[in-house]
This record gives C-alpha cells, sequence and structure tokens, in this order.
C-alpha cells in the first residue's frame, strides 16, 4: 500500500508545492495507507506503531517529498490528544480511528469564560496540513487547573477560517497556513495540555511526547537528505560540465565530499534510531523514559535536523553552476532540509539543554521534557 501511495506521490508532488497545500483526496490516501490510526489509541480502534516503525515511514515519504512527510508526521500528534478525557476521546473517533489533527497553537490568544466553555477570538499561525484535518486545535492561555501551562482547544474545520498565507521557500507544499476563529465557544472537555498526563494506558502514551514531536519533524529532514545524495550519486556518474571538463563523478573533491555526507548522515540516523529503540524498550518494560533518555532523544533529533540540512548544502557546493537555477531539485531540497534545522524543537538551544541534563543540571530550555 504504500508503495502505491510513494509512486503516485511521486507524480502529483510539484502539484501539492504549487497550490502549497497537500490534497485532502491524497490525505485519504495517507489513512488508507495507516498513518492517521499509527497515534490513535488501540482501545479506540487504532493500531498505535513504535516509533522507530512510524518515524522510518515518514523518512520514506520524505525522500519523495518533503512536504508530504511533513504533513504525514502529524499522524504522530494523536499522542497529544490522549490527555483529553476519555469520553470526549470516544467522541472523536467515533467515526472511525483515521483521525487527521492540524495545530496553530502559537501565538496563544485569550480565551474568555462564557456559558458553554470558552469563547475564541484570534489568530494562530503554522497550522500544517490544515487543509485537510477533521479537527484543528489553537492555542490558549493556562488557568489555575493547568498550572499555568497552556493548553490547546480542538475545534471542527467549520468553525475555523484558513488563511491561506504559505510563503516560504522550503516545504511548500505543507499548508501551514493561519487559523482564524471569531466567538467559537469551545468547552473545556475539548481542551487539553500539549504533552499533558495520558488518560490511556498504553505504552505509546508513555514515549515522552514532545521529544516524538521534535522526532517526527527532525526524520523529514533525514528523507530529503537521502534524496539530494542519491541524486548526487547518480548525477555524479554521468553529466559532465559545460566546458568540457571532467564528468563530477571523475572529480577527487566530489567523490569525497559524497562519500563524507553519507557516512555522516548515516550516522546521525544510527544514533537517532538507536536512541528511539532504546527508550521504546524502557517504556514497554513498564518503566518511565529517565530525564538522561529524554534529552538523548532531543539531542538525536536536533543533531539530524542539522547533519541534514549541512549534507544538502554540502552536494549544493560541490555541484556547479547547475545547482544555482531555481528549478534545480537541489535548490528545493536545500529550502526544505533548511525548515527542520529552524524549529523551535530542533534549533542549537536544544543541544546545550541536553548538555545541562548529562551534566545533571536543570535543562536551559521551556517545554524539553
Amino acid at each position: 500500500m504504500l508503495d502505491d501511495v510513494l509512486a503516485e506521490l511521486a507524480v502529483r508532488r510539484e502539484e501539492f508545492r504549487d497550490q502549497k497545500f497537500v490534497s485532502r483526496d491524497f490525505v485519504a490516501r495517507l489513512k488508507e495507507a495507516g498513518i492517521y490510526r499509527a497515534a490513535t489509541p488501540r482501545r479506540f480502534g487504532g493500531e498505535p506503531q513504535a516509533p522507530a516503525d512510524f518515524l522510518r515511514t515518514v523518512e520514506k515519504i520524505s525522500v519523495v517529498d518533503g512536504s508530504t512527510g511533513w504533513v504525514a508526521s502529524f499522524g504522530s500528534a494523536l499522542v497529544y490528544l490522549a490527555a483529553l478525557p476519555l469520553e470526549t476521546q470516544a467522541q472523536l473517533y467515533a467515526d472511525g480511528p483515521d483521525v487527521v489533527f492540524a495545530g496553530g497553537l502559537f501565538p496563544v490568544q485569550p480565551a474568555a469564560e462564557v456559558d458553554g466553555g470558552l469563547q475564541l477570538d484570534g489568530r494562530w499561525k503554522f497550522a500544517s496540513g490544515c487543509m485537510g484535518a477533521d479537527v484543528l486545535g489553537v492555542g490558549i492561555p493556562g488557568d489555575a487547573s493547568t498550572a499555568g501551562k497552556p493548553r490547546t482547544a480542538l475545534l471542527r474545520p467549520e468553525q475555523v477560517e484558513i488563511v491561506q498565507d504559505w510563503d516560504v521557500a522550503g516545504m511548500r507544499g505543507t499548508g501551514s497556513f493561519d487559523l482564524v476563529v471569531r466567538g467559537a465557544v469551545v468547552p473545556h472537555e475539548w481542551t487539553f495540555i500539549r504533552g499533558g498526563e495520558p488518560m490511556v494506558d498504553e505504552p505509546l502514551y508513555r514515549y515522552p511526547t514532545i521529544a516524538y514531536a521534535a522526532q517526527v519533524l527532525a526524520v523529514v529532514g533525514a528523507g530529503v537528505a537521502r534524496a539530494a545524495l542519491d541524486y548526487a550519486v547518480e548525477t555524479g556518474a554521468g553529466r559532465a560540465g559545460i566546458t568540457g571538463a571532467p564528468k563530477l563523478a571523475d572529480r577527487p573533491y566530489y567523490r569525497t565530499a559524497v562519500a563524507q555526507a553519507e557516512a555522516d548522515l548515516r550516522s546521525a540516523r544510527a544514533y537517532f534510531y538507536e536512541v528511539t529503540e532504546q527508550v521504546w524498550a524502557t517504556v514497554l518494560r513498564g518503566d518511565p523514559a529517565t530525564a538522561e533518555q529524554n534529552a538523548h532523544l532531543r539531542l538525536a533529533a536536533a543533531h539530524i535536523a542539522s547533519t541534514s540540512a549541512s549534507v544538502v548544502n554540502r552536494i549544493i557546493e560541490i555541484s556547479g553552476t547547475a545547482a544555482i537555477f531555481n528549478g534545480h531539485p537541489l535548490q528545493q531540497w536545500a529550502g526544505d532540509a533548511l525548515v527542520p534545522q529552524q524549529h523551535a524543537f530542533l534549533g542549537p538551544g536544544l543541544i546545550d539543554a541536553a548538555g545541562a541534563v548529562f551534566m545533571g543540571q536543570p535543562p536551559t530550555v521551556p517545554g524539553f521534557h
């Protein structure tokens, strides 16, 4: 099933980039492939996957198209919704386990107490995948019951206006549009703390939630870097320069750079999947992930995002003048690889925070655990 979906994606990826979002009918194809039941609780008909299995699927999709991989990665976001009351979750999955959730969580906007719940007014950014979503989340302030931690309020698509203002160099097809809500009322039981205590007692919801959210984005970069490396090998073996110079594969600097990039990407992937499997084994034993394990997850995610961007940039550097043209595939991969590296979950501050935890100090960034 996934191979058929990837073959269709190879044909349609330009369509998605041009229109700036993944079409709803293709999101339905991702549902058929199991992407949007991979984090649905088993008690509600889901087929929750081990994190490494889901991450490898997202990586495969991202080799074909980073934007679609990014949208598919949010199939993991249903782990957040495990913090909802069980009665709410039962309603959420009443029509089946394949639920597409997208959120524009920042900037946090005020929510007024009214009869029936919380009244929302505001505009939120970066709602990746919102055009194909079944349920949308927006960020609202916390209260005494959440110890001040911000909450996410869930809405139906008809309660939300989507402003199609996504104009970027990388991940052009993610549809990371703004969400506007005017006066919608959300019951308290349809709000939750992102990364809050799950109401579902299944292994996947004991895996570190925020770390998993960082991992699914980071692995998109790895898929993009793999596409660029494969291109470099294929092109280097066959293309000569326009000046009559030897073909790229005959140049030592080209061979050396490609080989080093291959080693760097594979090394980053090995660390990334190694710590994922280790933490998952801990969770399956019934033990909580330790602070150090969480720090390794965050560090490995930030490292693979940075390494992936570096790999693509290195391939551009050695590819000659052909790579400067806007229509060149390396330009798209460079933009796509940049996005995970720039994400707040994956920036250089996370590396400092991991180092602090390894040395017995508190993490240096909020939301690290």
